[in-house]
């Protein structure tokens, strides 16, 4: 299932989601742009949750950058042109509603947030990891949490692939997609080795579960929970 819009308006120019999208971009642009060179810069600015216990080690000192602050460089670092296009097109549908609801500054809080509790989580799960950890998935993850507590009755246009190469487009409730999407990390946290090299599905439901603990905090007090409709002092 692939969600490739929402029939949900705002009410403000999203400019913090759009300079999110625009920081990963230009981040993997750079990051073609070293070569041969980069599998080292990936492995000194993504996340290393062994670094956390010993950060004299850290690879990322080389680039005069703690590695404590690893867990805000590699939100923005991709591991390939469909990493970053599926991690895009998630925050392009999902993120503008959710900076609409709680205004630029709080949505740019929450959106570093998030991310930094998914690195936690893997961090938790694995602590001893020696492999890095890249993407936005773990914040958009909390963004997705957000958007499922605010409008689970919106309807999103999804792709649903029949066979190989057949889709066939449909819209179904965000509650339903979202939710699919969230059972689907749970399973492949519960049945995939963290140790190994691969998705950080335990990072996408530390992000998830962090991000919707934090919507009630952050929102603005016109939107309500649950998509429910404000009502007035005589409703």
């Amino acid at each position: 299932m692939i969600p490739i819009s929402d029939d949900n308006p705002v009410r403000i120019t999203p400019y913090v989601n759009w300079l999110l999208i625009a920081l990963c971009v230009a981040t993997f642009v750079w990051q073609l742009s070293l070569g041969a060179r980069e599998d080292a810069l990936v492995n000194a600015l993504g996340f290393i949750p062994a670094t956390l216990a010993d950060p004299g080690q850290a690879l990322s000192l080389a680039y005069g950058v703690p590695a404590q602050l690893t867990i805000l460089t590699s939100m923005f670092l991709h591991g390939g042109l469909l990493h970053l296009g599926g991690n895009m097109l998630y925050l392009w549908i999902f993120g503008n509603n959710v900076e609409d609801a709680m205004g630029h500054v709080r949505y740019l809080l929450f959106y570093l947030v998030s991310g930094i509790a998914a690195a936690l989580t893997m961090a938790f799960v694995n602590p001893t990891s020696h492999v890095p950890m890249i993407g936005a998935s773990g914040a958009i993850s909390g963004v997705l949490g957000a958007y499922v507590l605010l409008y689970p009755r919106a309807k999103i246009r999804v792709l649903v692939p029949l066979g190989i190469v057949i889709f066939f487009p449909f819209r179904i409730s965000a509650m339903f997609v979202v939710g699919f999407w969230f059972v689907m990390q749970l399973f492949n946290a519960s049945f995939t080795d963290a140790s190994q090299p691969g998705v950080a599905w335990w990072a996408h439901v530390g992000g998830f579960i962090v991000g919707a603990a934090l919507t009630p905090l952050l929102k603005s007090s016109e939107f309500n929970l649950f998509g429910e409709p404000r009502r007035g002092p005589w409703g």
